[in-house]
This record gives C-alpha cells, structure tokens and sequence, in this order.
C-alpha cells in the first residue's frame, strides 16, 4: 500500500539522517526532503520527531531484546533451569555488542543510528529505557538463580556495571582504537564481548569480604 511505502520511507531517511548527523541538527523538514515526502505524511504517521525517534529506537531495541532472551532462555534449559554466571552476561551484553561493532556493523546505518542512540541521551530514548525494563528483569532473576548467596543489591549493581561496560565500550571504540595504538582489535567482536564478560564476571563473583575491605579501602 502507499500508505505503508511513505512509512518506510519515512523511517528509513530519519534513521539515516541521525545515524550520520545527530538528533539535535535533524530536522523534520531535512526528513521530509530526504524522504521525498511532505510534511502532513510526516505529521500523519508519526505526530511529531519525538515519536519518530521512538518508533525507530524501540524497532531496534526489540530485535536486540528478542536476540537477548532468546540466549538466555537456551543457557537456562541448557544448564536445568540454572545458568553459569558468564553465559548469562554473555547473554546480555552480547547481542549488543554484536550488533554495533565490527567493520560491517559500524558501516550499517542501523548500527549507527544505535551508536547514536547510546551517545546522544534525547528524552524519547531515556523514556523508553526508564519504561521498557521487563527483559532485564528476567535477567535478574536468571542471575539471582546463578548466584544465590549474592544480595539483591549486588544482582542489581553487577547488571548495570555489565550493561555500562557494553555500552561505554561502544561509544568509545574509537577513543580506545586511539589510546592503544590499535592494540585492542574493537573488530575482534568476541575478543570485546569475552572481555566484558570476564570483568563483570569477577565483580560478581569476588568473595563479600574481599569486597568489603575494598570499600575500606576506598573509604580512607
């Protein structure tokens, strides 16, 4: 239908557009013109660029959760209902590593668009991140059957270190590229996703009491 084929469009030159320039030089009108369509189909379909830039985010943060759970689902059965620790991270933080590093992905538009995505923190994007939580909850319980002498707390805090980790490192591939003289191979994505994983690993399963002096430590 027409109407389907101006939405595509629609959709596909916003995406390009931040993916190369941001979400704070785009424009509606500069989408519109990339689109070859005019504004009221803009209007129509999306209401406004805030809901264009949901509509893009959460087309491509369903692909990356459905990927995430559908790991998680096969570590449980495979281990009985009971997950190693690292296959669970592995699970978490690999799909979107995965999906952002590596000479093609870093080409793609839509793996640019999510690099975007994690740099620019545009208030339609905080909002969905803050609402769509569900996934990661699943996660935490999956941890927690991991790791049952561990806290809530510690559950929750190693997830986040975890997901932050993941999303610092894709950020600043190219800083790190830099820093180390191209010694740490960011195209080697399962080299990245292995080493986000052995750290976040060891965060968690470090003795409490090794952990407490730390935070001595730390303390002075």
């Amino acid at each position: 239908m027409a109407s389907d084929h101006t939405r595509s469009a629609i959709l596909a030159a916003a995406e390009r557009l931040y993916a190369d320039r941001g979400f704070g030089d785009v424009t509606l009108r500069d989408i519109v013109a990339e689109a070859n369509v005019n504004l009221a189909a803009v209007n129509y379909h999306f209401g406004s660029k805030d809901e264009l830039i949901a509509e893009l985010f959460v087309t491509r943060s369903i692909a990356t959760n459905r990927e995430r759970l559908r790991e998680l689902k096969a570590a449980e059965e495979a281990g009985g209902g009971r997950a190693p620790i690292e296959v669970i991270l592995r699970a978490l933080v690999g799909p979107t590593l995965r999906g952002c590093l590596g000479p093609e992905n870093q080409r793609s538009t839509s793996a640019r668009f999510m690099i975007r995505a994690s740099i620019e923190s545009v208030p339609p994007i905080r909002r969905i991140k803050n609402r769509e939580i569900d996934h990661l909850r699943k996660f935490a319980g999956a941890m927690r059957r991991s790791l049952p002498d561990r806290s809530d707390v510690d559950i929750y805090w190693g997830l986040n270190f975890a997901l932050a980790m993941a999303h610092h490192t894709i950020r600043e591939s190219e800083r790190l590229t830099k820093l180390s003289e191209g010694k740490c191979d960011l195209d080697d994505v399962e080299d990245v996703v292995q080493r986000v994983v052995s750290v976040a690993t060891m965060a968690l399963t470090a003795g409490k009491a090794e952990a407490k002096g730390l935070s001595k430590v730390a303390a002075r």
